[in-house]
């Protein structure tokens, strides 16, 4: 077992003050804990993208159509979205999953195949999900993670499309962390002054409908959606196989609380990729403990988060391995 003290003391032989590298170091460090070396590697890299629809967004509560989901996954297996671009820029695998889109892809479309259902029940009058359909998402989940680790996969971000799901991920919050949606709830795919009102209304309508929730599992079966339930599992699958989580924005966020309130290990394994424009996403990192790595001003979604912060989780484990001690450098160190 590497300890920690010999982490730290390799960080501080490198050719630099101590702490010169700032935060790149908090990250080399933690991916040494977590692979257990002094000799750090990435391998493989890939995201995973989850679709789903929300019953919710029937009830007005994006700018946008529930159509722009499906509209978005052929965007994605187009190579036209963000996403797209990040992860053909930086070398990195993507993955685009159905796991409950209202919408037949043809079952040629190069895309995971995993619809649970056809997008999830409007939870302002019943429950977002069943029993059986929360654990096909986590089914689902687990053997993509795997999968993914079997191709020699030890760094994985998650992103997700889907329409509504900046609401699902606010009652997720507003119930976990115990706080009012107002405090929470912000716009989304670009709500106006009207659009912000009427989507509040609605989230305290499903408040009130599900008056009395605990329990993660409850919490994500009565509001959430099959994205954010398979992301979430994915998480503590991947944290189980030792690999680097990378989490993107606000909806990931909202999954990473689930993941570590199940599994409280999983969370040292996770890397905060950004901090969300989006309104409730600086409680959720205080909440998760979470220094993001950039600050953008995003609130995409789609994992472009994880995929812009790769380099930097990069270059963090090449100074380790490839810069120059002051020993091998014949370098005065600090007296």
């Amino acid at each position: 077992m590497i300890s920690d003290q010999s982490i730290q003391k390799l960080i501080d032989s490198k050719t630099k003050p101590i702490g010169a590298l700032g935060d790149l170091e908090s990250i080399a460090f933690q991916i040494c804990q977590i692979q257990n070396t002094l000799s750090p590697t990435l391998n493989q890299p890939h995201i995973l993208v989850f679709s789903a629809d929300h019953g919710l967004a029937d009830s007005g509560v994006s700018a946008y159509p529930k159509a722009v989901t499906a509209q978005m996954v052929l965007n994605f297996i187009n190579g036209g979205a963000a996403i797209n671009v990040f992860c053909a820029q930086h070398d990195l695998e993507l993955k685009v999953i159905d796991i409950g889109v209202d919408f037949d892809f043809d079952a040629s479309a190069p895309i995971e195949h995993r619809k649970v259902a056809l997008g999830t029940k409007n939870s302002t009058t019943n429950q977002a999900m069943s029993c059986a359909e929360l654990e096909k998402c986590q089914q689902h989940a687990a053997e993509l993670v795997n999968e993914a680790h079997a191709k020699g996969c030890n760094i994985i971000g998650f992103g997700e499309m889907g329409i509504g799901n900046t609401s699902a991920a606010t009652l997720i919050q507003h119930y976990l962390l115990d706080v009012p949606l107002e405090e929470c709830i912000g716009r989304g795919t670009g709500l106006d002054d009207k659009g912000l009102e009427h989507k509040l209304a609605i989230l305290k309508q499903v408040s009130s409908h599900h008056s009395e929730l605990s329990g993660v599992d409850n919490i994500v079966r009565a509001v959430g959606g099959f994205e954010i339930a398979a992301i979430s599992h994915a998480m503590i699958e991947a944290s189980k196989k030792n690999m680097i989580v990378l989490v993107d924005g606000f909806i990931a966020s909202a999954a990473a609380l689930c993941a570590s309130k199940k599994h409280l290990d999983c969370r040292h394994n996770m890397l905060f990729c950004h901090a969300s424009h989006e309104h409730g996403h600086r409680q959720l990192l205080e909440a998760l403990d979470a220094k993001p790595l950039l600050d953008l001003n995003m609130r995409l979604g789609e994992g472009s988060g994880c995929a812009l912060a790769y380099p930097l989780v990069l270059s963090a484990i090449n100074f380790v391995n490839q810069m120059a001690s002051f020993e091998s450098a014949d370098i005065s160190n600090k007296n």
